[in-house]
Order: structure tokens, then sequence, then C-alpha cells
């Protein structure tokens, strides 16, 4: 779980030098206190409303779209079945 979050904070601390932003300013344009954000790029801690916060402001909200998409149906009654529990 730990590469998961560490992965995930370095993906954004990515995006973030690529868009030029230092921390303080995506702080201030996330609404994520600058302590949160250290914390989450140094040891991948935060909560979800702040990690969607930082998403939306860094132009990457779709991406939880797809989240817990179903990847593969193995039949056609996967198929069905999802359907049905819609």
């Amino acid at each position: 779980m730990l590469a998961i979050k560490k992965g995930i904070a370095a993906r954004v601390r990515a995006r973030r030098k690529e868009g030029g932003l230092p921390q303080v300013e995506l702080a201030a344009k996330s609404g994520v206190s600058l302590g949160s954000l250290k914390r989450f790029e140094n040891k991948g801690e935060i909560s979800l409303t702040s990690l969607i916060k930082l998403a939306i402001a860094l132009g990457y909200e779709n991406d939880f779209a797809a989240l817990f998409e179903r990847k593969n149906y193995q039949s056609l009654d996967e198929v069905i079945d999802e359907a049905n529990f819609k």
C-alpha cells in the first residue's frame, strides 16, 4: 500500500512541477493546506477529499471516473448482470 501512496504522490508532484506550480500556489489553488500538500508529497498521506481537490486543481479530476471501472468482461452473462445491476 505504501508503494501505491508514494507513487500517486510522486505523480502529483511531477504534474505540479510540469505546470510550474510551487507547492504554495497549488495549495492555494486547490484549497488544500500547504502542510497537507507537503505531507502528501513526502509521505503519501492525504485525505480523499484533499486528493480530489488537488486533482481538480491540476486538471486530472476525470481520472477518478475510471478508478474502479470494470476491466474486462469474461462472459456475456457478466455484461447482462452489470446492465441489470444499474
